[in-house]
């Protein structure tokens, strides 16, 4: 069962609060899927804070290391996992002008009176991590197994040469 942590956005942005510490990876449950191991535990620490024109914004910070399956060979890597974002509270998104859209500097989010802060951690980890993860080199998995047998198609080809 995940940990609630809510939070008035506008609120917490203008008083500049500041939230920061650990969360069990085994408590992030739309993160386990991915993992090979649920051990351990993330960082994290979120601030509030207003931009020069007094938008309501958070700057959000996770790290520490997770266990992910190669995709490849299916054995697990070690991924350090950090993540910033800086993400801006809008009252509705279809306020956006398109050159906020455009801005990679920073994300938005439309103002809740209740954000779970447990669910954005997890919402930004999933977006963060790779969506194949692999090792640099590694082998298929069992791909030494087919090494000492003959292929059943191998007396076809045998048969192909005598037929010419």
């Amino acid at each position: 069962m995940s940990q609630r942590i809510v939070i008035d956005s506008k609120v917490f942005a203008r008083d500049a609060s500041l939230l920061q510490g650990e969360l069990p990876v085994e408590s992030l449950g739309r993160v386990l899927d991915l993992l090979v191991d649920s051990g351990g535990s993330l960082q994290y620490r979120v601030e509030g804070l207003l931009d020069p024109r007094n938008k309501p914004q958070i700057k959000l910070w996770v790290g520490g290391d997770l266990s992910l399956r190669c995709q490849r060979c299916l054995n697990a890597i070690a991924y350090p996992l950090e993540i910033r974002s800086l993400l801006e509270f809008v009252d509705d998104e279809n306020d956006l002008m398109q050159e906020d859209i455009e801005d990679d500097s920073k994300d938005f989010l439309v103002a809740q009176k209740e954000l779970d802060v447990v669910a954005l951690i997890e919402d930004e980890i999933i977006l963060g991590l790779p969506s194949a993860p692999r090792h640099e080199s590694c082998a298929l998995p069992d791909a030494d197994l087919g090494a000492g047998k003959v292929s059943p198609f191998s007396v076809l080809q045998g048969l192909k040469r005598k037929a010419q």
